[in-house]
């Protein structure tokens, strides 16, 4: 099975390094000295790491037998693919893989059937799972502890309680403006004006 694990940014200095854009919750495990990875375009790979250094908040990362900027430079771009066992399963009890959630169905905590995930956008700010309702259409549920309640892989569902209006048109408008605004319209119509 294979797993994205980073995408390759700019060349870093002359040497061959480069930066790279994580996309594993495990860079220690799948981005070490050593490791091979697979590339998107696959022409540009196998690519193996000789080292890597984090520099002002950053990975920076050196392949066997690139060592120069413009060798470095025509990287830019390749996404970065580890092979992993379908089994393996992330170090942290509460983490996923993707193709753990891909196919859940998505329930509410009575049991009321709201779809199945098709697609996890990994966003920077939080995952979202696209989930694909009975009739076709689409719902992003905000992959938080706060929505998500429970993932149970067992009986393949993820367990959901949605905020009002994420999954139905039924949203709570609670604002102190609505008040104002009526009474800011009386006003106008008297002359009176702020």
């Amino acid at each position: 099975m294979q797993l994205v694990v980073a995408r390759i940014g700019r060349a870093h200095g002359i040497k061959g390094e480069v930066t790279v854009e994580v996309r594993t919750d495990e860079p220690e495990l799948r981005l070490g000295p050593g490791a091979v990875l697979l590339t998107d375009p696959a022409s540009t790979g196998p690519l193996t790491i000789e080292t890597g250094r984090v520099h002002s908040g950053r990975l920076l990362l050196r392949f066997e037998g690139v060592k120069d900027r413009t060798a470095a430079e025509a990287l830019r771009n390749t996404v970065l693919i580890a092979e992993i066992d379908p089994e393996e399963l992330p170090e942290e009890e509460d983490e996923y893989y993707d193709h753990q959630l891909m196919d859940l169905d998505v329930v509410l905590a009575d049991g009321t059937e709201i779809g199945v995930i098709s697609e996890i956008s990994h966003l920077p700010s939080q995952d979202l799972f696209i989930v694909e309702r009975p009739d076709g259409s689409e719902v992003m549920i905000p992959f938080v502890s706060e929505i998500v309640t429970e993932i149970d892989l067992e009986n393949q569902r993820a367990v959901i309680v949605p905020p009002p209006g994420l999954i139905d048109d039924r949203a709570e408008i609670a604002s102190s403006r609505d008040g104002e605004a009526d009474s800011s319209d009386e006003a106008d119509e008297s002359g009176d004006r702020a």
